[in-house]
């Protein structure tokens, strides 16, 4: 499934990086902790966070994440948003909370491992 079929699924919006949205997602990974994220998430993964700053494209970047989900209504600095359309990832926002974001991708079929 790519970034693309997710948002449409789950209403979603891209909110910079649109030329990552035809990116394949093979797994998920939902957590605010930064580290946390870099020892656990896989490759092509999709990311459910709340954390709106330019950290977040980083490590997204560092471990070839297809997408971020920035959850619960919240809004990319400025920084970020650059950064993510000049390196084309995918960072797609939604009002849902991320307990739901979650559930929902399950239920797409997205697990949290490759």
């Amino acid at each position: 499934m790519t970034v693309q079929e997710i948002a449409d699924a789950l209403g979603m919006t891209c909110a910079a990086g649109s030329s990552g949205m035809d990116r394949e997602v093979t797994s998920g990974y939902a957590s605010d902790l930064l580290s946390d994220v870099m020892g656990h998430a896989q490759d092509g993964a999709i990311w459910v966070t709340s954390q709106v700053h330019q950290n977040v494209v980083a490590v997204a970047l560092l471990l070839n994440l297809s997408a971020v989900v920035i959850a619960g209504g919240l809004s990319l600095m400025e920084d970020a948003t650059a950064k993510a359309d000049a390196r084309s990832m995918a960072m797609l926002s939604t009002d849902l909370p991320t307990f739901e974001v979650v559930g929902r991708l399950y239920e797409l079929g997205v697990r949290g491992k490759a």
